[in-house]
């Protein structure tokens, strides 16, 4: 299975929850500091094909998940498979 990848900022809880959530079920998975590594809004929405307003950004492989909210269903949907 292909990792996870969380776009995040320091201080946002939706960001640790989805972090936290994927550490439970022992996905593989990284978080990446947005303001640590220096990447914009505008240059992550380039690199992942869709618009950012709000963290976390979540992609799994290469598939865009969406934040925190998108990613619940969406492992709930991984596992029914």
């Amino acid at each position: 299975m292909s990792g996870f990848t969380v776009y995040g900022r320091p201080g946002c809880g939706y960001c640790v929850a989805a972090v936290r959530l994927l550490q439970s079920k022992n996905l593989p998975h990284q978080y990446i500091d947005m303001y640590a590594e220096g990447i914009s809004p505008t240059e992550l929405a380039t690199q992942i094909g869709h618009p950012v307003r709000t963290v976390p950004q979540i992609v799994h492989g290469e598939k865009y998940v969406g934040g925190y909210t998108d990613l619940v269903p969406y492992l709930k949907q991984l596992d029914a498979a």
